[in-house]
């Protein structure tokens, strides 16, 4: 690759960050205005602090989906954002439903508890 290609991609790239990071920074702000600062999934309060913890998810998964009324965002901290994104994941790859799927574990450790109980 020439060395004005390699000049071109890294534009390329860093226009594209810049334009993330702005977009990103836009909504994230309004977000952070508009809801008070606590993880919508496990209730944990966010000060100053600690304020960077505290993500912008959007409910669509689609980024670029940012009504004004803030609608599509819900504030989760970073580990409930991450878990919603491997859920989502997850679900994409068909491992969440209510069919058992072959390589699923099927055994219930407290199936006769109820029972082992009463003996007692």
């Amino acid at each position: 690759m020439a060395k004005s290609d390699d000049k071109n991609l890294d534009r390329i790239v860093a226009e594209a960050r810049n334009a993330r990071d702005s977009r990103e920074q836009g909504y994230r702000e309004k977000a952070l205005k508009m809801y008070p600062h606590i993880c919508g999934r496990c209730a944990r309060e966010f000060n100053r602090e600690n304020l960077h913890e505290l993500t912008v998810h959007h409910r669509d998964h689609n980024h670029s989906n940012n009504p004004a009324d803030g609608s599509n965002w819900e504030l989760l901290c970073l580990y409930c954002h991450d878990n919603e994104h491997q859920r989502q994941l997850e679900a994409q790859r068909g491992n969440i439903g209510d069919e058992v799927k072959e390589d699923a574990a099927t055994f219930n450790p407290f199936a006769d508890l109820k029972n082992m109980m009463d003996k007692e």
